[in-house]
């Protein structure tokens, strides 16, 4: 995997009114081969979110969509393609921080529903890469150990049957003598 993004869709959150709004993000072609590459697996095939954006007050937003993707690994057995689909929710709390204005000592309250590992990403302008968040998920959602459907990994033989050790050969030639 590479830092640089396989795919940008850029949303400027300025243009962002308090209704809200859904944006459709798909890659598609050239965008696919390069995800590919970038996460590592043979092939995806399908790539895509509708994006629900709400804007709380002038520096603070959210983002909530639904992953799918279709890819095509290699079974770690067989390694045969394996096909599969992700679909994953996502969810971030922005905040801008080139406008918070706080005193020291205060602090930014979060979503009620946040969890501790849940804080608001900070964002230093109003342009957002809305595919950003979308390959972060995406990436953490592969099944690192892909198996074919009906593929079992062989176990080692009986553990009660075990090889000789090569003490106790030396020890029976030394008791032949």
């Amino acid at each position: 995997m590479t830092d640089e993004p396989p795919f940008r869709h850029p949303y400027d959150l300025g243009d962002l009114g308090r209704a809200g709004a859904e944006i459709r993000v798909d890659a598609a072609g050239d965008d696919l081969a390069r995800i590919a590459r970038w996460a590592d697996v043979r092939a995806v095939n399908g790539f895509g979110a509708t994006v629900s954006l709400r804007k709380h007050s002038a520096d603070r937003f959210s983002l909530d969509a639904e992953l799918v993707a279709d890819i095509v690994q290699d079974c770690v057995v067989t390694l045969e393609p394996v096909a599969s689909r992700i679909v994953k929710p996502v969810h971030r709390e922005l905040h801008l921080t080139q406008r918070i204005r706080t005193r020291p000592g205060e602090s930014i309250p979060l979503n009620p529903g946040a969890g501790d590992d849940e804080v608001p990403e900070e964002i230093d302008n109003l342009t957002y890469d809305l595919a950003a968040p979308l390959l972060e998920e995406f990436v953490l959602a592969i099944d690192p150990y892909p198996r074919a459907p009906g593929v079992e990994f062989a176990t080692a033989a009986d553990p009660e049957v075990r090889p000789e050790s090569p003490f106790s050969v030396l020890k029976s030639l030394k008791n032949r003598t």
